[in-house]
């Protein structure tokens, strides 16, 4: 008897040639967020980390943060091997970015982590993400390609800030300063499937008060 899957893996994993075909993940995702494809097309831009080092300011081609924050436009990020990347200020995702792990080993862990912040169309997949810590204020790469002042963070390992049409699947978030993931201020139409939160207290922030 072959292994089970729920729908979203069986959207996906059954075709052999997934690695070929890995924009086919936009398809797959359930719930408040629906379908993701409006991050592929024609005028998409693939992307892959090879360098696991992290600039806050200018970030490098190659690097996560380049390809999250720098690259405008709709931006597949796959990864060229396992990586442990310390990120040293909170990655600011820009709108119809994917951040795609399958088949790799990466670990985000031990700084800061990330943050979705007034953006839209966002797929984070296959990530693990631990001992997030929080982030005294500071200049950052913001979601649009340019420097902004961002302040204090707390130790979360995703949070989202009037975000909207986010999906957040198979990820493992775990051993975090503060949560492990928030959905705040108003961020709307998210899907949160088969992630795996381990050894934390406070686990997970729905809705805050905007007062």
């Amino acid at each position: 008897m072959g292994l089970k899957m729920n729908m979203i893996d069986s959207c996906w994993r059954t075709n052999l040639e997934w690695r070929r075909h890995r924009q086919q993940l936009s398809t797959c995702s359930v719930g408040y967020a629906g379908k993701m494809t409006n991050n592929i097309g024609n005028d998409l831009i693939h992307y892959k980390v090879t360098d696991p080092n992290d600039d806050p300011l200018t970030p490098k081609p190659g690097t996560l943060r380049y390809g999250a924050s720098v690259i405008q436009g709709k931006v597949w990020i796959t990864f060229q091997k396992d990586m442990n990347i310390r990120l040293m200020k909170p990655l600011l995702i820009s709108s119809f970015t994917t951040i795609d792990g399958r088949g790799v080993n990466v670990h985000i862990a031990n700084n800061a982590c990330l943050m979705v912040f007034k953006a839209t169309n966002i797929i984070i997949h296959s990530i693990r993400i631990h001992h997030c810590k929080a982030q005294a204020p500071g200049m950052v790469m913001g979601p649009n390609g340019k420097v902004i002042h961002l302040g204090p963070v707390d130790g979360d390992a995703i949070r989202l800030v009037t975000a909207s049409k986010i999906w957040i699947d198979h990820n493992t978030l775990y051993k975090c300063e503060d949560g492990l993931l928030d959905v705040t201020r108003g961020s709307t139409n998210v899907t949160i499937s088969n992630n795996w939160f381990r050894e934390q207290d406070k686990v997970m922030l729905l809705g805050h008060d905007d007062g």
